[in-house]
C-alpha cells in the first residue's frame, strides 16, 4: 500500500505498471550467431522470452536470407531495436560489415573474455555456443552489462594490418628455415668453420652451398634437403627485402607519416615496428591513460585477490595484440645493448630479482609500448584537431 508522499497519480500508475510485468521499454530481438566458414547457427529471441534456433548458409544468399528475417521480425518499419553478436575469428569483421550496412547493431566479442565453465568447455556444440553469445547479449541490452567486445578498425586499417603482418610472418619462416639447416648440419656432425664466423655470414652461406655439391661429405638425402633449405632461405630473403619496401611505402602515406617518424626516432625502434604499432593499435585517442594502453597490450600483471588475502600479482595477461608484444620485445633488446641508460634500468629492476630477469624485460616493454603510444597520440590529436579546423 502507497502512503505519505508518495501517494500520486503518477507514483501510482508507476507501481502498476511493474505490477503488469515491469517498466514500458521498446522491444529489442536479439541474435547469438556462431559463425563458420559453411555455415551461421543463429539463436534468436525477443527480449526475455523463448529463444528459437535458426539456421543459414554462410555465403552471400544465405546471409541475405538472415538480413530479410531480421527485417521482418523488426516490423514494416523497423522500429524495433536489432542487436546481433558473434566471436572473433579467422572470419575476421566481414560479417559485422555487412550487419552494419544492413543498417542493425552488430558486435564481435572476444573469445578469451567470455566465461566458460569445466562442463561448457567439454561439452561444446554450436548451438550452445550461440545460446552462450545470445545470453551475452540479453545481459547487456536488458541488464546493461559490459560487453566483451573487440575494436573493429576501418577496413583501410585492416588493408594496411596485411603488409606489417606479412613482413612479420616472413621473419618468422626465414627463422624456421634457418633453424632446419643448422638440425641437419648436427645430425650428420657437421661442424661450422672457425673461418666463416659466427651467424649467417656470407662466408657460412657459401660453405652451406659447397655442402650440396658432388664433394660434400654429406650424403645424396642430406645434400638434397639442404639445398631445399638453402633455395627457401634465398627467396624468403628476396620476399623479405620486397615487403621492406612495401613497409616503407605504406610509412609514407599522410596517415602515417608524421605518427611513423616520431615513432621510429625512438632508440632501438625501426620502421618496422613503428607500423606494426600504428596499424595494430589503430587509433590511438581511444586509450585514456597508460594503464589502458599497457593493459590493452597484455603487459600488465594479473593479480589474484579473494577474502582475507591480499592482492597477488602473477604472470603478464598476455592479451591483446601478440605482434606488438614481440616487436617491443626486439626492441628492447636493442636498446639494453646500444644504450646505457637503458642498460642501467634493466640491471637495477633485474637485481630486485635476479632468478627471473625476464620481469625486468617485460617492465622496459611496458615503459616503451606506453612511450610509443604517447607519440603516436599526440600525432593524431594534433591531426585531428587541424582537420577539425579545416
Amino acid at each position: 500500500m502507497v502512503k505519505g508522499k508518495y501517494k500520486s497519480f503518477g507514483f501510482v500508475r508507476f507501481l502498476g505498471s511493474i505490477r503488469r510485468g515491469g517498466l514500458a521499454m521498446s522491444k529489442c530481438i536479439m541474435l547469438g550467431i556462431d559463425l563458420h566458414d559453411e555455415a551461421l547457427v543463429v539463436k534468436l529471441a525477443e527480449d526475455r522470452g523463448r529463444a528459437e534456433t535458426l539456421g543459414f548458409d554462410n555465403t552471400r544468399a544465405g546471409r541475405r536470407r538472415l538480413w530479410a528475417e531480421a527485417r521482418r521480425r523488426s516490423g514494416p518499419r523497423r522500429r524495433t531495436r536489432v542487436v546481433m553478436a558473434y566471436e572473433a575469428s579467422c572470419q575476421g569483421f566481414g560479417f559485422h560489415d555487412e550487419a552494419v550496412a544492413e543498417g542493425f547493431e552488430c558486435y564481435v566479442l572476444a573469445p578469451t573474455k567470455i566465461a566458460r565453465s569445466a562442463s561448457q568447455r567439454r561439452r561444446k556444440t554450436d548451438e550452445q555456443d550461440a545460446a552462450r553469445l545470445l545470453e551475452i547479449v540479453r545481459g547487456h541490452v536488458l541488464a546493461g552489462n559490459e560487453l566483451p567486445a573487440v575494436w573493429v578498425p576501418d577496413a583501410q586499417t585492416r588493408d594496411d594490418r596485411e603488409i606489417t603482418r606479412t613482413r612479420l610472418e616472413l621473419a618468422e619462416k626465414l627463422t624456421a628455415v634457418k633453424a632446419q639447416a643448422q638440425m641437419l648440419l648436427k645430425r650428420h656432425r657437421q661442424c661450422r668453420p672457425k673461418v666463416v664466423g659466427r651467424g649467417w655470414t656470407n662466408g657460412f652461406a657459401s660453405w652451406l652451398r659447397g655442402l650440396t655439391g658432388p664433394r660434400s661429405p654429406l650424403g645424396q638425402g642430406a645434400r638434397v634437403a639442404l639445398g631445399t633449405l638453402l633455395r627457401q632461405k634465398d627467396f624468403l630473403e628476396q620476399e623479405i627485402a620486397t615487403l621492406g619496401e612495401a613497409v616503407e611505402r605504406l610509412a609514407e602515406k599522410p596517415a602515417y607519416a608524421e605518427a611513423a617518424a616520431a615513432l621510429s626516432g625512438e632508440k632501438g625502434v625501426g620502421l618496422l615496428t613503428a607500423m606494426v604499432v600504428l596499424t595494430e593499435l589503430g587509433n590511438l585517442r581511444r586509450f585514456a591513460n597508460r594503464k589502458q594502453i599497457g593493459a590493452y597490450l597484455g603487459l600488465a600483471p594479473s593479480s589474484a585477490e579473494s577474502g582475507k588475502v591480499d592482492d597477488r600479482k602473477g604472470h603478464i595477461t598476455r592479451q591483446g595484440p601478440w605482434r606488438v608484444r614481440r616487436v617491443l620485445c626486439q626492441c628492447v633488446w636493442a636498446r639494453i645493448r646500444g644504450d646505457d641508460g637503458e642498460a642501467a634500468v634493466y640491471k637495477r629492476i633485474a637485481a630486485k630479482n635476479p632468478r627471473h630477469k625476464k620481469i625486468a624485460v617485460v617492465a622496459l616493454m611496458r615503459r616503451l609500448g606506453v612511450r610509443l603510444w604517447h607519440l603516436g597520440r599526440t600525432v593524431q590529436e594534433r591531426q585531428a584537431s587541424v582537420a577539425a579546423a579545416a
